[in-house]
């Protein structure tokens, strides 16, 4: 029994150690669903034990994580050039959404300024338009878009002149318009 909860505990870990994770959310989640596994392991000495304690542990790992990300991202005042790049200083249009936005947004442009600082501009089908300003960092494959209420974390893609970002809600495509 001892060598199984070992190996488990080895198979669990060792990926989270060495692959790392861009956001604490994600590393969290990881580690949560390891620690929750073991602990219903423990407790219900069956496999039903073990997968309900990984998805608890999943769910609790993800929330802490990200919280961590929110402190994390209210707590950064200088950001360097490496943390806005490829996206400082360019300008990206809205070209689909899926699923479709709950605003009836006729056209969405958004500005990366390279001071970590983004402008989203939304003009509405009544012709009314509101920006935004949040702050922004890139971490590998992942965009981190935060303001004190909310962290939003997309992985993106650039390929030609287009953005593709997708989000636990959203799928978004952008068109890159400062060329």
């Amino acid at each position: 029994m001892k060598t199984a909860m070992n190996v488990f505990v080895i198979v669990c870990i060792v990926p989270v150690v060495i692959c790392g994770c861009a956001t604490k959310k994600q590393t969290g989640s990881l580690a949560g669903a390891g620690v929750g596994a073991l602990i219903g392991q423990a407790i219900g000495h069956n496999t039903a034990g073990t997968l309900i304690g990984a998805g608890v542990g999943t769910g609790v790992g993800y929330l802490i994580g990200n919280q961590m990300d929110k402190k994390d991202a209210a707590t950064r005042e200088a950001i360097t050039a490496a943390e806005t790049a490829p996206l400082g200083g360019t300008t990206w249009q809205l070209v689909s959404i899926r699923p479709k936005a709950r605003e009836d947004v006729k056209s969405l442009v958004i500005h990366f300024k390279t001071d970590g600082t983004v402008l989203t501009t939304r003009t509405f089908t009544d012709d009314s338009v509101k920006t935004a300003v949040e702050r922004y960092r890139v971490v590998g494959d992942t965009l981190i878009i935060n303001q004190d209420d909310y962290v939003i974390n997309a992985r993106f893609v650039i390929n030609g002149d287009q953005l593709i970002a997708n989000t636990e809600e959203y799928s978004v495509v952008l068109r890159r318009v400062d060329i």
